[in-house]
């Protein structure tokens, strides 16, 4: 009998980290893999378009949790996922990715109910306790029997907390699968004469962490960055609803929307996303999986946070950790030239998946 394998989804990032999995189970007759949409982000553009571009199927189940605070949601996805595993089908592995609620609910619900649970993204560390992400990294690496890796830093960050060897797998970083699985629908999908901008000759911007937008202030100081920033090359403001929300309620929308170099959009699902930022000059974002995708591609992120759970897209890539006071001036940085180049990580390669595959061989015994 194949194994039966749950795939939890719920923020965007998790689309892209489930898909290249999802579809190499399902190559392999020893498994049936099935999809548990959580419903943390419920408008097409930030869910169900991520699957259309990365030829997912619906979801097997979709729990409709929504938005609410960190409470609400990880209570709600763990009465809902707890139900499906009572009530529906029992897996053989539960696979959570990411740092989202979801993730750590549904790896206590998996580990409570002895199924085994594998973790893939494991091992990622900011130290900045005030980030909820960091908790939920924390406490679902305390809990998963399989710790997947993406590189050298995240096993000595497992190690450091006491986990054993025999528990850690470095498998690589999934996201560049998902890249190199949809390359050829993200080099035809032309966004950037879309958006009126020209070939490496602009920036692309997200933003949407409270520290950045919640506070007036900030917002403030930032928005006035970008608008200088837009004088010296176009910028490509994909705006969270959360940030745009902000924005509105700051009266700082419509100045930004009438800057002159500014071009503000909508978010976008993972293949418009894609190809708009492989040809971009630069990136400015508070993102974590976009300072893995520029590191790939070689492009030089400007990333408005005082750490990162992602060292190594610093210490190999082309990440930079910047404040909203020295933006402009690290703008000017990648304009003169004075950026690192990077390199790729190690086993950042696109064939991720066959890896986490091989270790689920010997996990499940297939």
């Amino acid at each position: 009998m194949p194994k039966i394998v749950h795939l939890i989804a719920a923020a965007r990032p998790n689309f892209m980290k489930i898909a290249p999995l999802y579809h190499a189970l399902k190559a392999d007759e020893g498994y049936e893999p099935r999809i548990i949409h959580t419903g943390q982000h419920y408008d097409a553009n930030m869910s169900d378009d991520f699957f259309t571009d990365l030829m997912l199927p619906k979801p097997d189940y979709h729990l409709g949790v929504g938005s609410g605070t960190h409470a609400e949601q990880t209570g709600g996805v763990m009465m809902g996922y707890e139900k499906i595993v009572l009530e529906e089908e029992r897996p053989d592995l539960l696979v959570v990715v990411g740092d989202v609620n979801p993730t750590v609910a549904c790896a206590m619900v998996g580990t409570k109910l002895h199924i085994p649970v594998a973790h893939l993204e494991a091992g990622l560390r900011s130290g900045d306790r005030s980030m909820p992400e960091e908790i939920n990294r924390l406490a679902t690496d305390a809990i998963c029997d399989v710790l997947w890796t993406p590189s050298p830093d995240a096993d000595e960050h497992l190690r450091h907390e006491g986990h054993p060897d025999e528990r850690i797998v470095r498998v690589g970083n999934i996201m560049m699968d998902s890249f190199e699985l949809m390359s050829g629908k993200i080099d035809a999908a032309a966004s950037p004469e879309k958006y009126g901008v020209v070939d490496g000759e602009y920036g692309v911007v997200t933003l949407h962490r409270p520290s950045n937008v919640d506070d007036e202030a900030t917002l403030r100081l930032l928005v006035d960055q970008l608008k200088q920033a837009a004088q010296k090359l176009p910028l490509v403001f994909l705006v969270h609803p959360r940030t745009k929300g902000r924005l509105e309620a700051f009266g700082l929308y419509d100045e930004l929307n009438a800057a002159e170099g500014i071009t503000l959009g909508e978010p976008v699902s993972y293949v418009p996303f894609m190809s708009l930022v492989k040809s971009a000059k630069m990136a400015i974002t508070d993102s974590g999986g976009l300072q893995e995708e520029t590191t790939y591609l070689g492009i030089p992120c400007l990333t408005l946070r005082p750490n990162t759970e992602r060292p190594i897209t610093i210490t190999e890539g082309t990440n930079r950790l910047v404040t909203p006071e020295n933006l402009m001036l690290e703008i000017d940085d990648v304009l003169a030239g004075n950026w690192s180049k990077g390199t790729k990580p190690d086993m950042w390669d696109g064939s991720t998946a066959g890896r986490v595959l091989q270790s689920m061989n010997s996990l499940l015994g297939v």
